[in-house]
């Protein structure tokens, strides 16, 4: 089964790794890095895959996935730890579930614990 997914981050150059939640040792450069090799891993299994990195304004990343979601038709939609794990994230996290939930109804939610797991994360949740 060939799927579509989305994965969603936080724009790593506007994360503050210092922050409660984000994982120790963590860089904007290992972000980017274990994102590409799971979107790497996914187009492997034949699998299609896009990034969208939001900045951290829930407005502005509401609207950018928006657009996102208007633009293809999502099997998952995986939103990163570096989103859902800071508590300062709280609202943005609330605006992209309820982004997905109306701009894509029929796509599954997954969550990611870290950049590099983000192919589990969506075949958890392929075909379900």
């Amino acid at each position: 089964m060939t799927a579509r997914i989305l994965i969603v981050g936080q724009d790593p150059d506007t994360v503050d790794f210092t922050a409660p939640g984000i994982l120790p040792g963590m860089t904007a450069d290992k972000v980017r890095a274990g994102v590409e090799a799971s979107k790497a891993a996914l187009e492997a299994l034949g699998h299609a895959c896009d990034i969208l990195h939001v900045p951290p304004v829930p407005d502005v990343a509401g609207s950018q996935l928006a657009e996102a979601l208007a633009g293809a038709a999502y099997d998952v939609v995986v939103i990163g730890a570096g989103i859902r794990n800071p508590p300062a994230n709280l609202l943005l996290l609330e605006t992209l579930l309820n982004g997905v939930h109306r701009g894509a109804p029929g796509a599954r939610i997954a969550f990611n614990t870290r950049p590099d797991d983000t192919d589990a994360a969506a075949l958890r949740w392929l075909g379900r």
